[in-house]
């Protein structure tokens, strides 16, 4: 069986139960349509990435910085949360 360019592979629907267009004479569905789903390498790093990316910026948003600074002459107050004049 002569085997058929990329560009027919990719223009033409191919059924599970059909012999796969690649030439192994195999099903379509026990040889390359698993192949077909699955997405690159490139593809999954890229995925990951963002997605780490999105979590740190969720993180950074939502934890508290108490990098304000009182006026001069003000005290932090732990147990009150704010500052307090010096006495």
């Amino acid at each position: 069986m002569p085997r058929r360019s990329t560009r027919q592979i990719r223009s033409t629907r191919v059924s599970r139960n059909e012999n796969c267009p690649c030439g192994s004479g195999r099903k379509y569905k026990y040889c390359c349509e698993k192949k077909a789903g699955r997405m690159s390498t490139g593809g999954r790093v890229l995925l990951a990435v963002v997605i780490v990316v999105a979590v740190v910026g969720v993180v950074l948003a939502f934890t508290s910085r108490n990098e304000q600074t009182g006026r001069p002459g003000q005290v932090w107050s732990p147990e009150h949360g704010h500052y307090h004049d010096r006495q």
